[in-house]
């Protein structure tokens, strides 16, 4: 009798932007004639800047000659002409050293926060922010360190929830209970808090105290905009010590189709095997990679290498600009109507505070309903996230500005 690994019968029905995809398909089918605003997930609209097209263009077409094809890439981290420029441009230009050879580029900063947990331990005490991006906690339901759920919280047994609510300024506290394992999102998805340095070397040195390793989601930090947010954890002394760092291309260039991102293991990583010997974590991540992963495809590389030319970083920057204008737009537009918003500043999410009286799930069916727009309820992030959602700048602005109006004048 084949068995199943029964942590997934632990996870709470589909995946929390599945369920909405879900809702408003069958929104759509009973209302053909309304036109949908989709202001839920995360995904760009914006295409793809003429100077990746073009180096994806001419990568394409090495592959179809013999003295330029290329077959298997290296599949533990990737060409050197990327690694290079990442090491160059993320992080030296930062006053950061980090190796070319701990830059290990990936198919999406999702896939790595999920696929990081096999080089870890089952026991580990995970602690996450709430509300958070969901992926974090769902990974760790299906790895059995979550434990069982709790109904009556909307949480699991085994995790910890470092709640993050106006109250303490959507900056969560360290916890009674000590973790192993500190999933940290700055910019954050869904409320966007930044933290300072000051602010972030409390966690880093929180981590070396306690033997803890923190896994920070830089997703979003193209679109920082205050000079006292880090852009890269590494910013903080003793960070390479504690911190694993993922980034993507997705919303920085627009690569949510192509799939294309990266994760940093500095060689001074370590961790602990169960008699308290070390063992390195960069080791443990190179032999995951080379046996679980075959690479990102080469035109894709070449794609990502035109991100850092003169010519791709100003397109980039310039549609950076435009989804923050339209955060702007957002954020002004909801506090006009009267909402209580947060976010939009340093990050192209707002998080506004529903209507007294209502759950999240609620404002999401009446928004979807009489102004027919989408966006995310905040339960859906964690029990913290109750009373809260979240809307997404990534739209185009046509819509954008339609979506507001809307709201404004309906709900």
């Amino acid at each position: 009798m084949i068995k199943i690994n029964e942590n997934f019968l632990e996870l709470q029905e589909s995946y929390l932007f599945s369920t909405i995809a879900k809702k408003v398909a069958d929104f759509q089918s009973k209302n053909p004639d309304k036109k949908i605003i989709k202001l839920g997930i995360g995904d760009v609209t914006r295409p793809i800047v003429p100077a990746v097209v073009k180096a994806m263009k001419k990568a394409v077409e090495e592959q179809g000659k013999a003295e330029t094809f290329r077959g298997y890439g290296p599949a533990e981290q990737c060409y050197d002409f990327l690694k290079e420029k990442i090491a160059k441009f993320d992080y030296k230009k930062r006053g950061v050293e980090v190796l070319p050879d701990e830059i290990f580029v990936s198919d999406g900063a999702k896939c790595d926060c999920g696929n990081i947990g096999d080089i870890f331990g089952v026991d580990n005490v995970v602690a996450i922010t709430d509300p958070v991006y969901p992926v974090y906690l769902d990974t760790n339901v299906m790895a059995g360190r979550a434990g069982k759920y709790k109904a009556e919280t909307g949480t699991y047994e085994n995790m910890i929830y470092m709640p993050a609510t106006a109250e303490n300024g959507f900056v969560p506290s360290f916890p009674e209970k000590v973790p192993d394992m500190i999933y940290l999102c700055l910019p954050n998805n869904p409320t966007g808090t930044t933290l300072t340095k000051a602010q972030l070397k409390m966690w880093v040195d929180y981590a070396k105290k306690n033997k803890a390793i923190i896994l920070f989601d830089a997703a979003y930090e193209a679109f920082i905009s205050e000079e006292s947010v880090p852009h890269t954890i590494y910013e903080i002394e003793g960070a390479k010590e504690v911190a694993i760092e993922f980034r993507s291309f997705s919303k920085t260039a627009g690569f949510t189709g192509i799939r294309c991102a990266y994760t940093v293991v500095p060689k001074t990583l370590k961790g602990y095997t169960k008699s308290g010997e070390e063992v390195s974590i960069y080791n443990l991540w190179n032999r995951r990679r080379a046996t679980k992963f075959n690479g990102v495809s080469y035109p894709v590389q070449r794609a990502a290498e035109a991100v850092y030319s003169e010519e791709g970083q100003k397109q980039i920057k310039e549609n950076i600009q435009y989804y923050m204008e339209n955060a702007k737009m957002i954020k002004e537009g909801l506090q006009a109507a009267g909402y209580t918003v947060f976010g939009g500043v340093n990050a192209p999410y707002i998080w506004l505070k529903v209507p007294d009286g209502m759950t999240s799930w609620e404002f999401f069916d009446k928004l979807l309903a009489e102004a027919n727009v989408v966006g995310t309820p905040g339960v859906g992030f964690g029990p913290s996230g109750e009373g809260y959602f979240r809307l997404t700048a990534f739209g185009t602005r046509e819509n954008t500005l339609e979506a507001i109006e809307r709201i404004k004048n309906r709900v």
